[in-house]
């Protein structure tokens, strides 16, 4: 899969300055595996002060360096817990999610209800958690793991889909949100990455690496918005054509 230079998206004309990892204090949801994990490597490879790693169950943390929590983002308790013990953090990236590979109409409603649950109320619990606690860290920064389903619906797994398109305008809300207090907020957008989520099918796939370096490299420039990949692109195109155009 082609990769399309980082960063696609305009930068935040009204940010005072931007962020830097270097010194930051990062938290990282989802970070056990995949592009959480490797999130949480190249924060801790470019300088990043302190990088906390959370996952429903510490104990599946395996990178060396990061400090562990145990973080469930659909539990209010759990997440109102991780902003009390990091509250020196000044990055937040919301990066946990699932795909249930539910339609909307025949699918499971429990399993429709996790995927928002965890894809869109999840990210909400997070930021209104620690907005606060980046408006005392000087205002930071938030990355939000957006997709190009954000822009389609995916045949058998339109719950995804539905998910990440609210939490799309979810982002966009935040950056309107927070933009009084200096927070940058980056939503970053990309068709298939090479996880586990995605082994099953064989089609062309962006490293984790490669996404996560083009998210970061975003961020240090000041965007807005990072699209990461030809399919993200094409799907963000297709919106300005006739709805059929999003029938993939």
């Amino acid at each position: 899969m082609k990769k399309v230079g980082p960063p696609v998206g305009s930068a935040d004309e009204n940010m005072e300055e931007i962020v830097k990892i270097a010194g930051s204090v990062a938290l990282v949801t989802g970070a056990n595996r995949g592009i959480g994990e490797e999130f949480a490597r190249q924060l801790l490879q470019r300088g990043a002060k302190k990088v906390y790693a959370a996952a429903r169950s510490a104990s599946s943390v395996k990178l060396e360096g990061v400090y562990a929590l145990d973080l469930d983002v659909t539990r209010p308790d759990q997440v109102e817990s991780a902003a009390s013990a990091a509250a020196d953090v000044s990055l937040l990236v919301n990066n946990a999610g699932i795909a249930t590979m539910q339609p909307v109409v025949t699918g499971d409603l429990g399993e429709i209800r996790r995927d928002l649950e965890t894809n869109l109320f999840g990210p909400l619990l997070m930021t209104r958690a620690f907005a606060e606690v980046l408006a005392r860290n000087g205002g930071g920064a938030i990355i939000d793991v957006l997709s190009a389903a954000s822009w389609y619906a995916v045949p058998g797994n339109a719950a995804y889909s539905v998910s990440k398109a609210a939490a799309w305008n979810l982002t966009n809300a935040f950056r309107v949100e927070l933009e009084e207090q200096g927070t940058q907020v980056l939503g970053t957008h990309v068709g298939l990455v090479d996880t586990d989520m995605t082994a099953a099918w064989d089609l062309a796939k962006l490293s984790t690496r490669d996404f996560v370096t083009a998210t970061l490299d975003g961020l240090e420039a000041g965007a807005i918005e990072v699209v990461a990949d030809d399919l993200a692109l094409s799907a963000k195109e297709a919106l300005a054509g006739p709805p059929r155009t999003l029938m993939l």
